[in-house]
């Protein structure tokens, strides 16, 4: 006798200040698990060039944009610089329904509106935090991508992020990017087979029982 009914997909979200390692440890995680779904977010900005609508982003014009936020149909959405930014419900659906797994890499206000949607009660939160401020900011200034004024900037941006690390169902700090993505795995295996997540676990025992009671 075995489990037959697929498993519901799940919503992972990862959040962490700029420079954590989250976007590294995304990266991990979708080349460890080819069936894991990327959550491609909608834009109101131009393409850029080379970029592909429904790859890098959907891209809407702000009508339409505004039209899916007032149908319900956008699990997060923000302003950002004049563009508007957001995670399209439906592909999510789609994914759940078929046992798969989202990833979603954003910042704490994405994933607190994602937690308070529809959808909130599939959501497995997780936060990345740096070793210390101090490497935090290394590692900013170690990528060699950044002007001094741009990186007190994300250092200033950093601190109110890391402030919101209570409202994440798990923290890693990112001491060792190999060590924390076995925390990462250990956290996704274990909710994957939480009970509530196995749908034909209920028929399962149930069949026990009766083979038990037949003997």
């Amino acid at each position: 006798m075995t489990l037959t009914a697929p498993r519901k997909g799940l919503l992972l979200i990862l959040s962490s200040p700029s420079g954590a390692g989250k976007s590294t440890l995304a990266k991990r995680l979708m080349a460890w698990d080819d069936t894991l779904r990327f959550s491609v977010s909608a834009t109101t900005r131009a393409p850029r060039p080379g970029e592909q609508d429904g790859r890098e982003y959907y891209f809407k014009s702000r009508p339409e944009f505004e039209a899916m936020v007032a149908a319900g149909e956008m699990l997060e959405h923000a302003e950002v610089f004049g563009n508007l930014y957001g995670s399209p419900k439906g592909p999510v659906q789609q994914a759940m329904a078929e046992g798969r797994d989202t990833l979603f890499d954003i910042d704490w206000q994405g994933g607190q509106q994602i937690r308070n949607s529809s959808l909130g009660r599939d959501v497995v939160s997780i936060f990345v935090l740096p070793p210390s401020i101090a490497e935090l900011e290394a590692r900013l200034r170690g990528r060699a991508q950044d002007s001094d004024e741009v990186i007190a900037g994300r250092m200033a941006k950093s601190r109110d992020e890391i402030s919101h690390w209570g409202e994440y169902d798990y923290v890693i700090v990112n001491t060792d990017i190999d060590q924390a993505f076995e925390e990462l795995l250990t956290i996704l295996k274990a909710e994957r087979m939480r009970r509530d997540r196995q749908p034909g676990l209920s028929d399962f025992v149930r069949g026990l029982t009766r083979e038990g009671e037949a003997r």
